[in-house]
């Protein structure tokens, strides 16, 4: 059975560990026939990525993951399929960056009155030197022994009410996607059941993305459980969405989120690639 595409990877652009072309040659060697770079708030491992894939014989779908604060909370929204050199969706990502560039200066001075000095220096060290986010101050505080691993340290420091959490100021959910629709790009719900949200609450969510123009949700994700991709299949389902699938890669170092091993779509799922260029290659059906 041909194997399903990721469409929601990341790379040293943001905080993932592999170069753009040390994934796609991941991706390439475990037979993934598509594949989204989607890195956070920025395009800036696309070009790297799209002469690795065709060196590779892969497909390479332009890709970003959108940080949105909804409801007075963050969501993630994934861009499919964009023109990297689209002028809004470039002005929105900058400033986001810019935001993050402060957050990230503000962890750092949080850590710091916690007791680790140099948090931001540290971080900085593990990340792009551009892009730093909440997963490089992890990784920097897990060589200081604050915890045994990243999710070890988001618990005890980078959440809501810990000692390194910095509250988002991301764009808003009609604005990305909007920035997304003019890079001629689909915007999909990342990995819905991360957020928590009541039924209600993710109807709402579901309904304001929708009347922005939002086009998919991610059915099948490394985040989920295999009892939520058949709840989230049966939401795109009356929702209207198309479905997608995306492990969340970010490195090797996360041996149960690894590249070409994500399941089919849920029968009934229309998939987000079945439009796309080759997807007469890939497959449009899902199993049972």
């Amino acid at each position: 059975m041909a194997k399903s595409p990721d469409l929601h990877t990341h790379s040293t652009a943001s905080d993932g560990t592999l170069t753009p072309e040390q994934l796609v040659q991941r991706a390439a060697a475990a037979e993934v026939p598509m594949l989204a770079l989607t890195d956070h708030d920025t395009l800036a491992g696309l070009a790297e990525a799209q002469r690795a894939a065709t060196a590779a014989g892969l497909t390479l779908i332009p890709g970003v993951e959108i940080s949105v604060t909804w409801n007075h909370q963050t969501i993630h929204i994934l861009g499919l399929g964009v023109d990297p050199q689209n002028p809004t969706l470039n002005t929105g990502l900058a400033d986001l960056r810019a935001f993050r560039q402060w957050r990230a200066q503000e962890i750092g001075r949080r850590l710091d009155k916690a007791g680790y000095a140099q948090a931001y220096e540290g971080a900085k060290a593990l990340s792009n030197g551009t892009l730093i986010g909440r997963t490089h101050f992890a990784r920097f505080l897990v060589t200081r022994g604050a915890a045994e691993d990243v999710r070890g340290i988001f618990k005890r420091f980078l959440v809501k009410g810990k000692p390194g959490h910095v509250r988002g100021q991301w764009a808003e959910l009609g604005a990305a996607v909007s920035w997304i629709r003019a890079a001629g790009g689909q915007a999909v719900i990342a990995h819905p059941a991360r957020y928590g949200l009541t039924r209600t609450k993710l109807l709402r969510l579901i309904g304001e993305f929708k009347a922005a123009g939002g086009s998919g949700l991610e059915v099948v994700s490394g985040s989920h459980s295999r009892d939520e991709y058949f709840v989230f299949a049966r939401h795109a389902r009356e929702q209207g969405l198309l479905a997608s699938a995306g492990s969340d890669f970010h490195g090797p170092e996360q041996p149960w989120i690894e590249l070409g091993r994500l399941p089919a779509l849920p029968e009934g799922c229309i998939p987000i690639w079945s439009d796309w260029l080759q997807a007469s290659t890939l497959p449009t059906e899902a199993a049972a």
